[in-house]
């Protein structure tokens, strides 16, 4: 990656190129994490919309160059572990449905090669949650990342849309400085 560097004062005098997208996709998950954290807070009927694996799920995404069909991989293996956890806590709501929930769900990490630890996790959720319907953890899941998703995606476009903007700024100043 090329360098540029850009006169920033007591910050210190070179940046990478990668600083300020990386920066950005930053504080638009903590914005969206804050989001569904208040929409939590303040709708009950949302409360499940907030889980901390969401956190691990939205580090996931932006610290690893994944593919859009790797993303889409672990976001369909994100909502399948939540589902098979809430119908094994709907069957039986024990130890034994949660080792049997754990079998199966690490079984499908590994067969479709889904290589996100997370994922093992969300499937949790409906035992430590308990909601009294058994559809409404999949579907706060399958919500919380379908929204992951399109902030990404939206800061996606916006970086591609400033990019040309920003380059030849950054560039400019890189000049003046040599």
């Amino acid at each position: 990656m090329k360098e540029l560097y850009i006169h920033t004062g007591a910050i210190g005098p070179m940046l990478k190129e990668g600083f300020l997208l990386m920066n950005t996709k930053t504080v638009a998950i903590g914005l969206y994490i804050m989001l569904v954290y208040w929409l939590s807070l303040h709708v009950p009927s949302l409360h499940l919309l907030f889980f901390p694996t969401l956190g691990a799920f939205s580090l996931l995404f932006i610290s690893r160059p994944l593919h859009p069909k790797e993303v889409g991989r672990v976001a369909l293996g994100a909502i399948i572990s939540s589902l098979i956890g809430a119908i094994s806590f709907y069957i039986h709501p024990g130890v034994v449905s949660l080792f049997i929930n754990t079998l199966i769900t690490i079984w499908l990490i590994k067969r479709f090669h889904w290589n996100a630890p997370p994922i093992l996790a969300v499937s949790f959720i409906p035992f430590f949650a308990q909601s009294p319907v058994w559809w409404v953890v999949p579907v706060s899941v399958a919500g919380s990342i379908l929204g992951l998703l399109a902030t990404l995606y939206i800061v996606h476009v916006v970086e591609r849309l400033l990019t040309p903007v920003m380059l030849p700024f950054v560039s400019a100043k890189k000049q003046s400085m040599d």
